[in-house]
């Protein structure tokens, strides 16, 4: 079977077939990150521990949106940089300068995205309860 037919095979049927598909492969990746990454479920019960917290404190709404939509950015960013490992790691497990700058990048979109979430959590926690974080 060419790499095509595969691919289409794999793909599914149109319409909601293709969508139900769409929903099993989503399932499945965040169930193989969450089993096999540790990096992901430290952020999974970091930002569910901050997704309690940012409805406990008194925060408005809008301040909630933007944290919420930092956590999650972060779970995002972290899922790319997983796929990134796995395919430079399928590609080859041998040393390589593109290799290593893939993996670097995406541990790089990590740090940005862990360094905005907590930027934002200090902001919302100075303007919310007046702390003086330094």
């Amino acid at each position: 079977m060419s790499d095509e037919r595969y691919a289409a095979k794999l793909k599914g049927k149109k319409g909601i077939r293709r969508i139900i598909n769409a929903a099993g492969y989503s399932k499945n990746g965040l169930c193989s990150a969450y089993r096999h990454e540790s990096a992901f479920r430290q952020l999974v019960w970091l930002n569910g521990f901050l997704a309690v917290l940012v409805f406990v404190l008194d925060f408005g709404p809008a301040t909630r949106m933007i944290l919420m939509f930092a956590s999650f950015l972060s779970l995002i960013v972290e899922l790319f940089n997983t796929a990134i490992e796995a395919a430079v790691d399928h590609t080859s497990t041998s040393e390589h300068e593109l290799a290593k700058r893939a993996k670097d990048a995406g541990s790089a979109a990590q740090a940005v995205a862990l360094v905005l979430l907590a930027l934002l959590w200090f902001m919302a926690l100075w303007r919310e309860y007046g702390l003086n974080l330094f």
